[in-house]
């Protein structure tokens, strides 16, 4: 009974001492625009919060993001290890790379774009477009010609002549056709010299007749030391980032 009047006398107190302290609040309401410059304002702040929800698919499409974290998983599955390392490690380590990788195309989005309409002197519609320049000398970078001209040809488009006839509606999806294409032929070289492990140790294992004994309780650990003993982790980083080169 004690215990359920203190929580009580907690619960009454909390708002008459946030009261008393004057701590600031926060409405959140509609109303009608006196001015026009009210209505832009809202207009804005509306995409601003639009662009902030679809930021994550963003930088999915508009990274290596895709090609990392799919190498990432083909590592942990080709060892075994189920979960080792954990899905955020593999995520936030792929997250980190992403960022090391993109260093250079936002640090250009930076500084001809992002700083140049803070201290006013371009208009949003020109930093919008000194801003997509970067990324789409990124994407042409690494996207295949044979998933651009598949995604022209499905959007029955003109022939483009030079990159700028190409929108962003094809360029991104012919890019993550390419991401995806690029990261399942790292995963089967990854694939490889494990899967001999596994064979191996399967026909050990049937040659002893220790067919009931599963190959993969085995070769787990003969997986495992191969690994560590190549620096598994050094070789797998070091390609991915030089891939993007």
């Amino acid at each position: 009974m004690k215990l359920k009047t203190l929580l009580l006398l907690c619960l009454l107190l909390c708002p008459l001492s946030a009261l008393a302290a004057g701590l600031p609040t926060i409405t959140v309401g509609i109303g009608e625009a006196t001015e026009p410059g009210e209505v832009s304002t809202a207009v804005q702040i509306l995409i601003v919060l639009t662009i902030l929800s679809v930021a994550p698919a963003i930088l999915l499409m508009t990274t290596g993001f895709t090609r990392i974290v799919i190498v990432l998983s083909f590592v942990r599955q080709a060892m075994g290890t189920q979960q080792a390392p954990s899905n955020q490690i593999v995520i936030g380590l792929a997250l980190f790379l992403t960022f090391f990788i993109m260093a250079p195309v936002f640090e250009q989005i930076n500084e001809n774009a992002l700083q140049p309409y803070l201290g006013k002197e371009i208009s949003q519609e020109l930093a919008f477009t000194r801003a997509l320049a970067p990324m789409r000398e990124f994407m042409f970078s690494q996207v295949g010609e044979k998933d651009l001209q598949l995604l022209v040809d499905i959007s029955k488009s003109p022939q483009p002549e030079n990159e700028d006839d190409i929108g962003m509606l094809t360029l991104i999806p012919a890019f993550m056709l390419s991401e995806l294409k690029r990261a399942f032929q790292m995963g089967f070289l990854l694939f490889v010299p494990f899967l001999m492990i596994d064979m191996i140790v399967a026909s050990i294992l049937m040659a002893m007749g220790m067919m009931m004994l599963p190959p993969i309780i085995v070769s787990l650990p003969f997986k495992i030391l191969l690994f560590v003993l190549v620096d598994g982790w050094t070789l797998v980083i070091g390609s991915l980032v030089q891939s993007f080169g």
